[in-house]
């Protein structure tokens, strides 16, 4: 199979005698890091050392100012990138890969990948996969929340995997659920949260976790837990356990983002109260209620994900066409 250049991303499906990949440090100055042709043979991926090894030669003990914890076990790894489904061929995008744990377990399900990695510390650890996997890794040292993926993955649609730092998870999910337009350029996403925020995430209406998040996640993704973690499977070991959350996007939405934004912004703004009074807080929100045929009586934990849709479609009728700043998280 021929390799293929995908706008910036060159990601070549046969094998190369040549690695390479580009490394742009996160104060911006770009570098292209190549292993040279000819230097010694290639280690085969069985050789790979344990990650371990890797985390203590390249000196990455985990940093918690970048919410770092690094998950080592090789099944556990394999399992999660098995989540999407079949991945031989296809093109994965990872945000923190740090020592290269799932990096590996992408790479060895045949995955062309490219990786986000902000800590410039993990990239020679990262560059030493790609001579194992020539032409199948493409590393950038950037933010992930400054990336434009779309054009970092040169328009081609991808999976998405990745064990996200906490401090950022729920951002980049919300981000990546707010893509306009749709459909998104990921096809799927299988993501590492604390397993209280993927509960929320796949919270049901009238249960305590249900809120924003399981709204605006209802609304545009298919979710589900695909499986859980204690703290002990991650170095440094987290105070809470883990869940991965698989999600598929929706083909059409029924609302329009911002408009869901702004309704669950004001049920759940105050939570407690009937939707009448919650509803207060936003202009217009009253009259919506009553144009989406819904009860003011009503509280927001109660109103399913299609009756926010109406809601919000309602609102946006009335008050929102053309507004599209969102409420207050």
């Amino acid at each position: 199979m021929r390799g293929a250049a995908h706008g910036g991303v060159n990601l070549p499906a046969d094998a190369s005698p040549t690695v390479g990949f580009a490394a742009t440090s996160p104060g911006g100055g770009g570098q292209d890091v190549t292993s040279p042709s000819g230097g010694g043979a290639r280690r085969a991926v069985g050789d790979l050392p344990p990650l371990r090894e890797v985390i203590a030669r390249h000196g990455l003990a985990a940093k918690k100012s970048l919410g770092q914890n690094f998950l080592l076990d090789g099944n556990l790894l394999a399992k999660i990138a098995r989540v999407p489904g079949p991945l031989a061929g296809a093109l994965a995008y990872e945000v923190g890969p740090g020592p290269g744990g799932l990096t590996r377990a992408l790479l060895a399900a045949g995955a062309r990948v490219v990786a986000v990695e902000r800590d410039d510390r993990a990239l020679p650890a990262l560059a030493e996969l790609g001579e194992v996997y020539p032409g199948r890794l493409r590393i950038e040292g950037a933010d992930a929340m400054a990336v434009d993926e779309a054009a970092l993955l040169g328009g081609e649609a991808a999976h998405v995997l990745a064990n996200l730092p906490y401090n950022i998870a729920t951002a980049l999910l919300v981000r990546w659920l707010t893509i306009e337009p749709w459909p998104p350029w990921w096809l799927s996403l299988t993501l590492m949260f604390q397993r209280e925020v993927a509960e929320r995430i796949v919270a049901a209406p009238g249960s305590e976790a249900y809120g924003r998040l399981a709204v605006l996640t209802g609304a545009r993704a298919r979710a589900k837990i695909a499986l859980t973690l204690p703290p002990d499977a991650f170095t440094p070991a987290p105070k809470v356990s883990s869940a991965v959350v698989h999600l598929v996007p929706l083909p059409s939405p029924r609302a329009p983002v911002h408009g869901l934004e702004r309704v669950t912004a004001a049920a759940f703004g105050q939570r407690r109260k009937m939707l009448r009074a919650a509803m207060r807080a936003l202009p217009g929100g009253v009259e919506a209620l009553g144009a989406a045929g819904l009860s003011g009586e009503r509280r927001a934990e109660t109103l399913t994900v299609a009756e926010f849709e109406a809601l919000a479609c309602a609102w946006v009728a009335g008050n929102g066409a053309g507004d599209s700043r969102a409420g207050d998280s």
